[in-house]
C-alpha cells in the first residue's frame, strides 16, 4: 500500500481474482483508478474504490451481468427499476433451484430404481441390449414420473 492506495497486484490478491479481472471491470467502465502512474503504468485504488471491487464480486457471484453491476453501481437505476432486477434474478435462482430438485429427485428415483432391481446385480454379466434396457427401465424418470402423475390423478 502506498499513500493510502492498493496497487491493482495487492487488491487482485486481496480478492483472489485476476489482474486481468481488475483490467476488464476497467475497460467496461465499472471500476477505474484513482491514479495511474504515468512513468510505470502502475494504477493506484482507494478505500472507496476496494469497496465498489468488492460490491462488483458480490453482484457478481449472484449471477448479475457486468453490464448489469455498471447500472448498479452507478446508480443509473430508479429504486423501482433496481427492485424489477432484483426481483428478476431471484425468480431466476427460484427456478434454477427447482430445476436443481428436480434432477435431485430424479437422482433418488433412480437410486431406488437400482436398488429395487434384482436384475441390476447381473448387470455386469449381460449383454449390451440387455444392459441397454435394464437401464431405460431403471433411469427413465419421465416415464415413472408421468405415470405417478397419472395414477394420483386417476385415484383423486
Amino acid at each position: 500500500m502506498k499513500d493510502g492506495f492498493m496497487l491493482i497486484g495487492e487488491i487482485a490478491d486481496f480478492f483472489g481474482i485476476s489482474r486481468k479481472a481488475i483490467r476488464l471491470y476497467e475497460k467496461k467502465d465499472i471500476i477505474k483508478p484513482v491514479k495511474v502512474d504515468d512513468e510505470n503504468g502502475y494504477r493506484y485504488y482507494s478505500a472507496e474504490q476496494v469497496q465498489q471491487l468488492n460490491a462488483l464480486l458480490e453482484l457478481k457471484a449472484l449471477g448479475f451481468s457486468l453490464d448489469e453491476i455498471k447500472m448498479i453501481i452507478d446508480g443509473k437505476k430508479e429504486k423501482a427499476a433496481l427492485l424489477e432486477m432484483l426481483e428478476k434474478k431471484r425468480q431466476a435462482w427460484q427456478e434454477a433451484m427447482s430445476l436443481a430438485k428436480y434432477k435431485e429427485e430424479c437422482i433418488g428415483n433412480i437410486i431406488n430404481n437400482v436398488q429395487g432391481s434384482g436384475a441390476a446385480e447381473k448387470i455386469a454379466e449381460m449383454t449390451e441390449e440387455e444392459r441397454a434396457w435394464l437401464l431405460v427401465k431403471m433411469v427413465c424418470i419421465e416415464d415413472i414420473r408421468a405415470q405417478h402423475a397419472l395414477s394420483e390423478a386417476l385415484w383423486v
